[in-house]
């Protein structure tokens, strides 16, 4: 269990908070010694364990099956798709070549370790639609800072791909993930995001386009979470990934992929929902939902214990986590403070008094209110749990909201973007001919254009505030991870 308490607090240095929290808090651990990769330890594990599952039941009721695939790819597929070998070739680990044997990279994603197997397995219509995902870890050779989570060379993540017999299907399906990004990510894990259309020049190797869902985090850099794209017909062409129509007509297919890295979600989860005491998880992840600590002395521990274990039993059965520190050498406080730091959202405190009365302490995480509940009503946490989670989550609604400024030149920009907040200008355009726009507000600003809202279309008046010309589109200005 930590030992020390947080010595930053997050509204003043961010990035030391993040740091210590992660720490502290048993998330994980930088000490593995290898640049870009570090050790999830059982608390962060145990979050993302309940991460995957949510967001996997979300995947497979919307008709998506479990698979796996190898971690390795042929070098041969990834130069299939120029476009994808040109955007992901400089993040490629590549391994040691064994004699006799072509050489083989550790996926950076798997589209071209998929996609050959697709090509054996649909040739009618009726194989049509495949929907497939697996929960997988992916690798990239980052060559910038890394950050534990958030920029990283390891992501534990899940990618979601589907095939499809026309483009107006593949196209539902890029909207259906963005829905279930809504519905994991910010119902679920009480993290608000917005939908961003990438510019040509930023989309993913391989798509027609892509959007991103971009979340704020308290320095007022964005981070880019699940992303979805619509693939075409680029890779089922030099896959040959083709089938007969009702007619007969052999047709390529029309493809989409989806991917939300749990590993880096769970750094916004942290980020939004922490405080300056340590984490608050939400309840539906959290680790350990509830712990139980007993207030005893040598006399009646065993007496105190076994009333505590009873309720622990009770508490399972309604399918929450528990956990009972019964441990002597701490004292109660001390366990409150370390359990606060875990971000646990219930505690619950038991002593001689609260057994006659039969009724226990309750210490809510992230109100920090104490009060009474029966020990008759203690299965009522998990409806407890559910406002929680909603308290969260409109807490960090809350925070997003005026975060989106219109900005109309230069200055406007420059003042949103030192005020930690996102730029929304009219901007000549999203194709090539803006990427020297584009340019200049990196050089000038630090930011880039994270694209247009995804969700609605916003037309612009005037013109584009970094260089003049007749506006096309309203884009979102941005710094970033």
């Amino acid at each position: 269990m930590p030992q020390d308490g947080l010595s930053v607090k997050k509204e003043e240095n961010f990035s030391e908070w993040y740091n210590q929290v992660l720490d502290k808090a048993e998330v994980t651990d930088m000490r593995y010694g290898v640049k870009g990769f570090v050790v999830i330890r059982p608390w962060g594990a145990m979050a993302l364990e309940k991460m995957y599952k949510l967001y996997e039941a979300a995947l497979q009721k919307r008709g998506h099956k479990p698979s796996f695939f190898p971690i390795v790819i042929p070098e041969e597929n990834f130069k299939k798709e120029a476009s994808h070998i040109e955007n992901f070739s400089p993040q490629v680990f590549w391994l040691e070549q064994l004699q006799g044997e072509g050489k083989l990279a550790l996926r950076p994603t798997s589209e071209t370790a998929m996609y050959q197997m697709y090509s054996l397995w649909i040739r009618s219509h009726r194989d049509l639609p495949l929907k497939i995902y697996q929960r997988a870890n992916v690798y990239r050779l980052e060559t910038k800072a890394t950050r534990p989570l958030i920029r990283a060379r390891e992501f534990y993540w899940l990618e979601a791909h589907a095939a499809f017999a026309t483009k107006a299907e593949a196209e539902e399906q890029v909207l259906e993930d963005i829905k279930t990004t809504e519905e994991v990510m910010h119902q679920k894990f009480g993290v608000p995001f917005l939908p961003m259309k990438r510019p040509q020049w930023d989309k993913f190797g391989g798509a027609e386009y892509t959007i991103g869902s971009d979340v704020m985090m308290p320095d007022g850099k964005l981070i880019q979470q699940p992303s979805t794209h619509l693939l075409g017909q680029h890779f089922s062409k030099v896959f040959n990934v083709k089938f007969k129509d009702e007619k007969g007509k052999e047709e390529y297919v029309w493809q989409t992929c989806y991917g939300p890295a749990l590993s880096r979600i769970l750094a916004s989860v942290i980020s939004m929902h922490g405080d300056n005491n340590g984490l608050v998880m939400p309840f539906c992840i959290a680790p350990a939902q509830i712990v139980i600590v007993p207030i005893f002395t040598k006399e009646n521990k065993t007496k105190l214990v076994k009333e505590c274990e009873k309720i622990k039993e009770k508490l399972e059965k309604e399918n929450l986590s528990v956990e009972l520190d019964d441990r002597e050498e701490k004292r109660p406080g001390e366990k409150y403070y370390e359990w606060e730091l875990k971000g646990v959202p219930f505690r619950l405190e038991i002593g001689e008094k609260e057994l006659k009365q039969k009724k226990l302490t309750l210490f809510v995480r992230d109100t920090r209110e104490k009060t009474n509940i029966s020990l008759a009503k203690v299965t009522q946490l998990a409806k407890l749990g559910e406002e929680y989670d909603k308290r969260l989550l409109a807490k960090a609604d809350k925070f997003m909201k005026g975060k989106i400024v219109d900005c109309f030149d230069k200055a406007d920009i420059k003042q949103a973007l030192e005020d930690k907040k996102i730029a929304r200008v009219n901007f000549c355009s999203t194709e090539k001919e803006g990427i020297s726009c584009a340019e200049k507000i990196e050089k000038d600003f630090g930011a880039e254009v994270r694209g247009t809202l995804g969700s609605k279309s916003e037309k612009p008046t005037g013109g584009c505030a970094i260089c003049g010309k007749s506006a096309k589109v309203v884009v979102y200005l941005g710094k970033s991870y």
